[in-house]
């Protein structure tokens, strides 16, 4: 017998009370508090809101509860609804240290999604972020995300992402701009691997950057039974890697970087130069060389930053014949072009054009944490070749939207936009800026 159900699950992390409260260090661990900041407490005010009297950072952590409904929704994988519960770990100086986030979600592909997800910073120079997720029907996502600059003092930083997942919702129509609808076939893809990067400042704001990559790939039914499979409408020959495939390059680029954020940027720009090879002498199904050229702008309008013109060029090109489908560049999805779903557009060349007015209306307190709320035109432009050569401008698409987002800086964006394609019209919801 049954005693909880899915259903009842959701329901109980909703049902949960948003509130702040004050919880004993001890019973806590690490990386969602740390030790030793007295030092800092000498240097900094306790806030009001911890009790009279406290003296060291180390006796009570604030922990704020706050329930969430989930709604997610894209062309390749529907709508999923369900529920979490964010727990916010504060530091003494008020500032969000740890998120950790349990929640329960259904989509009518797969089925229910059992998810923990945390995000730690344990200090200001390095970040934890840690993904486990499972549904009862194809899906699956174990990931770790390390970020790290304490080494050579502070001036090396270093990324490590860390995976296993399955992913039931892939699309394939084809190579190439002009892929008709009617073509589309759905497959699930099921990869293990890492990245790993190192950055080294040059001068300025340019760094050096240096990137060793793993990924193991391969090909099984996925979760809509209603589009054909894609081993049913394509071969290896007009889809290199069908069959499964591994990836083992390394990368070189050359960065710009003067953005006032990581993740969140209000201002500044960003540019990256660079270059990848993977080789069948290291492990690879196929030599291969990958060019990517990306630039980002945040232009603020007012002193306040109000409004804030966004802009980004992506250039990819990955040339051969015997490249694998899922390593060539590819347009369509949340961070693309915004009127499609996600690999809608797949080839050898893809070129990018992303613009947007990010407007914030108002600026709204709930439990203790701000909200800045967002209204966003854009519009994106781009398409895919075999190369630069046989670009046509026929072949572009101009995708014209609107996007509306809830900000909690400097940590989260809940995100919903609409663009309008060829297809029809998409709609996506979920987490993080596209760009």
């Amino acid at each position: 017998m049954r005693l909880i159900t899915p259903h009842l699950l959701i329901f109980l992390l909703l049902a949960l009370p948003g509130c702040t409260s004050l919880v004993p260090r001890e019973t806590l661990f690490y990386p969602v508090v740390t030790n030793g900041c007295e030092e800092d407490v000498k240097a900094a005010a306790v806030p009001a809101s911890f009790p009279a009297g406290t003296k060291e950072c180390a006796e009570k952590v604030k922990v704020v509860t706050l329930p969430l409904p989930v709604i997610a929704s894209s062309p390749n994988e529907g709508l999923t609804t369900g529920a979490l519960t964010a727990f916010l770990v504060h530091n003494h100086r008020d500032e969000v240290t740890s998120i950790i986030a349990p929640q329960i979600n259904y989509n009518p592909n797969f089925g229910t999604t059992y998810t923990l997800y945390g995000v730690f910073y344990p200090s200001h120079t390095r970040s934890v972020e840690v993904n486990l997720s499972w549904s009862t029907k194809v899906n699956e996502d174990y990931e770790a995300r390390i970020r790290d600059l304490t080494l050579l003092g502070g001036k090396l930083e270093t990324n490590l992402f860390i995976y296993h997942f399955t992913d039931g919702s892939n699309r394939f129509f084809g190579l190439g701009p002009g892929t008709a609808n009617s073509s589309e076939t759905n497959f699930a893809g099921v990869e293990d691997g890492f990245t790993y990067s190192a950055a080294y400042p040059l001068f300025g704001d340019f760094y050096l950057q240096l990137g060793e990559r793993l990924r193991k790939a391969r090909i099984k039914t996925g979760a809509f039974e209603d589009l054909p499979f894609i081993k049913d409408r394509f071969s290896e020959s007009s889809a290199p890697g069908l069959n499964g495939f591994t990836a083992h390059a390394q990368k070189i680029s050359l960065l710009y970087n003067s953005l006032d954020s990581v993740s969140m940027p209000l201002s500044g720009g960003y540019a990256r130069l660079s270059l990848e090879g993977s080789s069948a002498t290291l492990g690879s199904s196929a030599d291969y060389l990958h060019y990517e050229f990306e630039a980002k702008g945040f232009l603020p309008k007012d002193e306040e930053k109000r409004f804030i013109t966004a802009l980004r060029f992506l250039y990819s090109q990955v040339p051969g014949s015997a490249v694998p489908f899922m390593e060539r560049p590819s347009l369509g999805g949340e961070s693309t072009l915004r009127g499609y779903g996600r690999n809608r557009f797949i080839d050898s060349t893809a070129l990018i054009l992303n613009l947007e007015e990010r407007i914030r209306l108002f600026r709204w307190t709930v439990f203790d944490v701000n909200a800045d709320w967002e209204f966003a035109p854009f519009i994106d432009i781009g398409t895919v070749s075999s190369s630069l050569r046989t670009l046509r401008g026929d072949d572009f698409n101009f995708t014209p939207g609107f996007g509306l987002r809830a900000v909690v800086r400097p940590n989260i964006v809940g995100r919903l936009d609409a663009g309008w394609g060829k297809d029809g019209v998409a709609v996506f919801v979920g987490l993080g800026y596209p760009f």
